[in-house]
């Protein structure tokens, strides 16, 4: 089984139109409301794929209630309540672009850490693959992801961490390192202070600098190019096919899910990579986030060219 943590969850609601107009009113006919986060698009596809998944959490009001309702029902629910209202998160779709309005979302008391820290705990009895994915509620220490990681490996629950900013640095500056992390070019970059581009004798470089010292696997997203991966001392290119992409969001939240169900299931590495970007590719062809159509998943998995760097 595979539990999926979404510290701070939303509802993501969409609007499309055919032009944006500043300063005066916009009708939205189409509105489309789906429970919104990282983990919760991780947990959607691992869903699809046929995995068992474990679903967790913080939610609150009326917001929360709607997460836990509009769920697949085969989605184990498993979150934890607190007094705070989960946030919304607005896309706004426009001549081919994409707006987006994020609230910050509540603010988590001492006590509701403690409380979701022994929730957390309790969980792990019964599952093989940790995610982490997203940014933490405010109220929760930059250092809370590391805290997870740490009581995970304890367990001996293997963890996929794709989070970015104050949160990854604390984690790669912490005593206890998840199996994998997944960050693209622009991630990386912020980690290193300098720019980093697609060459892979850089990339094979960086990934050996110290700060990555006790990570199994890093997994560098490189969008449309594909990815660059290192597992121990290892190095592989990952090379996918041109598609015709619907929608990138949650992409990266579906290669996320074919990750954990790699390590779940045993996989060796070219499998894992594998199948981390057939998922990342099916969501792209959807317009649903979070979300994989299995019908084209052996022709696209056909297609995928790995190699040894």
């Amino acid at each position: 089984m595979i539990l999926t943590v979404t510290l701070n969850p939303a509802i993501d609601v969409s609007y499309p139109l055919d032009e944006l107009k500043c300063d005066t009113v916009n009708r939205v006919v189409d509105v489309t409301k789906t429970p919104g986060g990282k983990g919760l698009n991780v947990s959607r596809v691992l869903n699809d794929f046929g995995e068992t998944v474990k679903a967790t959490g913080c939610i609150g009001g009326e917001s929360g209630d709607f997460i836990i309702n509009h769920l697949p029902d085969s989605i184990l629910s498993r979150f934890y309540k607190i007094s705070g209202d989960t946030r919304t998160c607005i896309a706004i779709l426009h001549e081919g672009n994409q707006t987006e309005i994020l609230e910050k979302g509540p603010l988590l008391s001492v006590d509701e850490i403690d409380g979701f820290t022994h929730h957390f705990k309790y969980l792990l009895n019964d599952v093989d693959v940790v995610t982490l994915s997203g940014s933490l509620p405010a109220g929760m220490p930059d250092d809370y992801y590391q805290k997870l990681i740490g009581i995970a490996n304890l367990n001996g629950k293997k963890t996929v961490l794709d989070c970015s900013g104050n949160a990854l640095e604390a984690v790669l500056k912490g005593d206890s390192k998840p199996t994998v992390i997944k960050p693209n070019l622009e991630e990386l970059s912020q980690l290193l202070g300098k720019e980093m581009t697609k060459d892979f004798d850089a990339l094979k470089e960086v990934l050996q600098d110290k700060l990555f010292d006790g990570i199994e696997w890093i997994i560098v997203s490189l969008g449309a190019d594909g990815v660059f991966a290192k597992h121990k001392d290892t190095f592989y290119n990952v090379d996918i096919p041109k598609i015709k992409i619907v929608s990138a969001v949650g992409s990266g939240d579906s290669t996320v899910a074919g990750i954990a169900s790699g390590l779940a299931n045993d996989e060796d590495d070219r499998a894992l990579l594998t199948k981390a970007n057939v998922l990342g590719m099916l969501n792209a062809q959807e317009k649903t986030t979070g979300h994989v159509n299995m019908a084209n998943y052996d022709k696209l998995y056909q297609s995928i060219k790995i190699k040894e760097v």
